[in-house]
């Protein structure tokens, strides 16, 4: 019971927070700096695969030692994950496409640390009151 709550919680809080940032970074940060190497409509399938494997991530790499060594424990872990993956996708575009924003780059991993952190920091508080 205490990793489906983990997992829920991570989901809702990690969902929560990358829909408001989404919601109004597309328009006014993304695309103004990404233009036409961004696709035209939103891709369900490819989003899902990627928030489910995501969010199951932080509950094993933040969530579970959090666990154990509690929430300050996660919330650095969380951190740390949620640098390293979006640093992974910035970095390795960057490298790779004729043009990407150094602007995005850092932006990226400040916010996938930031999000990671809240995520795994809630996920762990209501696995530890709530499972």
């Amino acid at each position: 019971m205490t990793w489906i709550v983990a997992f829920i919680a991570a989901a809702l809080a990690f969902g929560a927070l990358d829909a408001i940032w989404l919601g109004w970074a597309g328009d006014n940060f993304y695309r103004p700096r990404l233009g036409d190497i961004l696709a035209d409509s939103f891709r369900m399938g490819p989003a899902l695969v990627f928030y489910t494997a995501y969010i199951a991530a932080i509950v094993w790499f933040a969530v579970r030692p959090g666990l154990a060594g509690g929430i300050g424990q996660a919330a650095l872990n969380g951190a740390l994950l949620g640098a390293i993956c979006y640093a992974t996708y910035d970095l390795t575009n960057q490298a790779t496409l004729r043009q990407w924003s150094t602007t995005v780059t850092v932006a990226d991993i400040i916010w996938g640390a930031f999000a990671t952190c809240v995520a795994a920091s809630v996920a762990t508080f209501a696995a530890q009151r709530l499972a």
